[in-house]
């Protein structure tokens, strides 16, 4: 098994969107990622499939209840590592699939936000970690992977988006979150703090987790490993792609 490589700051690195399913996906994923880029001057956006309205096994709230509750606790966990441009997309939790309409609404999203770099979540299934792969995961990678080629750049794909004046754009990165085999790791060591910050405002998610922090620091420091690194650092994992 080859060793990935560790991310090292690009300056060419301007903007970029964060696509997930639920709230709460993006923090657990790449909290730590988030809070270094927006720490070297890189403007993140979220954009996010699901309100989290079916999340919470022993919730009694409607789904709709639900789905302002998580809201507000994304908002809040989004501003402790330095975002504050959130699209909540509205598609039902546990039903997201890969659907033209899906794509089309992330492919705005892109053409909306125009970043160098898109992070989402593996559309590959993870049989170590089966939570890294619910289905509404696995579908809102592969949309994402659809929205940005080719829907996003280009120009014959939904041209309802250039009547609203969306032209096309490419994305030039893409970062998958919770792949089997990740090629790159982000050092987080400096920004688990934040990290575990904003996991701390998903309290409808986590309040119950009296080992959160641990369970945490020892996801990070397995994935450090892996990439060599020493054994005290904390690294979040991804599979590192190029679009062309």
């Amino acid at each position: 098994m080859s060793v990935p490589e560790v991310y090292a700051r690009d300056p060419a690195l301007k903007r970029a969107l964060v696509v997930v399913a639920h709230p709460d996906d993006v923090d657990f994923g790449s909290a730590g990622t988030i809070a270094l880029l927006t720490s070297q001057g890189v403007e993140v956006s979220y954009c996010l499939v699901t309100s989290g309205d079916a999340g919470g096994d022993r919730s009694t709230l409607t789904r709709e209840e639900r789905a302002e509750v998580r809201e507000t606790e994304q908002r809040a966990a989004a501003a402790r590592v330095g975002v504050h441009e959130l699209t909540f997309l509205h598609f039902a939790d546990g039903r997201v699939e890969v659907t033209l309409e899906l794509r089309r609404a992330i492919a705005r999203a892109i053409r909306v936000a125009r970043p160098d770099l898109v992070i989402t979540q593996s559309p590959e299934r993870n049989w170590e970690r089966i939570f890294a792969s619910h289905p509404d995961h696995l579908a809102t990678g592969e949309a994402t992977l659809c929205a940005v080629y080719p829907d996003a750049r280009n120009p014959h794909a939904f041209p309802e988006l250039l009547d609203e004046g969306l032209a096309p754009h490419v994305v030039s990165r893409v970062w998958l979150a919770g792949a089997p085999t990740p090629t790159m790791v982000v050092d987080i060591t400096d920004t688990f703090a934040s990290k575990y910050a904003a996991l701390t405002h998903h309290e409808s998610q986590v309040g119950d987790r009296d080992d959160l922090e641990e369970m945490l620091r020892d996801g990070a420091r397995r994935v450090a490993e892996r990439a060599g690194l020493a054994a005290d650092r904390l690294a979040e994992g991804f599979r590192s792609l190029t679009t062309g």
